[in-house]
């Protein structure tokens, strides 16, 4: 008889759930998430994520089981630093292809917003209430994955990223911030 801890058990305990589309279909050992836990990605970024995750689970895989084995062939592993190593490289490949796995399965492709309003993939410089113009930030407005050379992100969920969406240029928009509540004027809202 083997005996399991009691996180594996609970592990061992727990159903594989079904991810839904819209269509009725499902994705079984995908777990279903509320629509707040959607990712919404534009088309590029999904494509640069989906080309990421196929190499990874291609050539990325072929790649660290080929530098594993070479590992193993020099002899004793518990004093092996390439294959501890390779391993430690294989765990953080598998971690990427997890989290892919998770925002592809659980996606939206989103176009931009209407002109001159502030959603996800635009591109929205502010100011904050008592800092001159010459002090404007900008930022492109999505998820995380979503990279630019030369913007940071915020998200569309966080605090400022709920009180910029829907406003546009001109508008000035208040959230609740850890110091306290901050007012932001939109100076200008582009396209990506």
């Amino acid at each position: 008889m083997i005996t399991l801890s009691p996180g594996i058990e609970r592990e061992l305990s727990i159903t594989t759930q079904f991810r839904h589309s819209g269509d009725g279909a499902s994705t079984p050992g995908v777990p279903w998430l509320p629509m707040s836990d959607v990712h919404q990605l534009s088309r590029g970024a999904h494509e640069r994520l989906q080309a990421e995750y196929e190499d990874l689970t291609t050539r990325g895989r072929i790649e660290i089981a080929q530098a594993i084995e070479r590992a193993r062939e020099l002899g004793d592993l518990s004093e092996n630093g390439d294959y501890q190593a390779a391993k430690d490289q294989q765990g953080h490949m598998e971690g990427r292809i997890r989290q892919l796995e998770s925002i592809l399965n659980n996606c939206e492709i989103v176009e931009g917003a209407a002109d001159g309003v502030v959603g996800p993939g635009t591109v929205v410089t502010i100011v904050y209430d008592g800092d001159a113009d010459d002090d404007a930030e900008t930022y492109l407005i999505g998820h995380i994955e979503e990279r630019h050379d030369e913007l940071d992100v915020i998200s569309p969920g966080s605090p400022l990223g709920e009180a910029l969406t829907g406003h546009g240029a001109g508008d000035v928009v208040h959230y609740e911030a850890p110091t306290g509540t901050l007012g932001v004027k939109i100076l200008k809202v582009s396209s990506h």
